[in-house]
């Protein structure tokens, strides 16, 4: 981006300048869990938008805490008004992890955890701890949703610790495609067993250049 540069003294006697472009990261929608079964995001809903506006949607956790101790993070979409959640999907999970007392690290394929042409809830973050200083945190991509040519991928990265005495950080990348072409109009969230205690989720759009 070209530096504009002002030759007045001072900026009160500016009388115009070019237009700030926006930025390519829109807010779309923030959910707050408060003993939530569930958090969902279905387009054209609460001012959610899932639609052809943005070719790629981001979602970004916020301390998603769990009310049951060793609880999975899960996820699921659905197409049309469809609230199923049980689209197909194919997929791949593996973490980097390592003890707070430095015991123990390693790099492991979670071959549990992946999919193929299953129609689970797709974890993304597994055995979160429900300590009070504790919550999962994290990103995911879903590209081109809306598509009626493609199938829909998929890429997350998340964060937290298990309940463990030694406190193991775990991070977790996940990834794979819904193996559909109709587009996808909604998206939920949910533990694999309790409630979403407290946390935020925030949706995001990403402008095409």
């Amino acid at each position: 981006m070209a530096l504009v540069k002002y030759n007045n003294n001072s900026i009160s006697a500016v009388t115009s300048a070019a237009s700030i472009p926006s930025g390519a990261l829109v807010p779309i929608k923030t959910l707050t869990a408060s003993s939530s079964s569930t958090l969902s995001f279905v387009d054209g809903s609460s001012d959610v938008v899932l639609d052809s506006t943005y070719p790629i949607y981001i979602f970004k956790f916020i301390n998603i805490h769990p009310s049951t101790d060793g609880a999975e993070f899960t996820f699921q979409g659905d197409t049309g008004t469809n609230t199923n959640y049980n689209q197909t999907i194919t997929s791949t999970m593996f973490t980097a992890n390592n003890y707070e007392n430095d015991s123990q690290s390693g790099l492991q394929y979670f071959s549990a955890f992946d999919q193929a042409q299953g129609t689970a809830f797709q974890n993304i973050q597994t055995n979160v701890s429900n300590d009070n200083d504790n919550g999962a945190n994290g990103t995911l991509q879903i590209f081109n949703p809306s598509s009626s040519v493609f199938v829909k991928h998929f890429i997350a990265n998340t964060q937290s610790f298990q309940p463990d005495s030694t406190r193991l950080s775990h991070n977790h990348f996940t990834a794979g495609y819904f193996n559909t072409t109709t587009a996808l109009t909604r998206f939920q969230f949910k533990f694999s067993s309790g409630n979403i205690d407290s946390g935020k989720i925030k949706l995001y759009g990403i402008k095409d250049s």
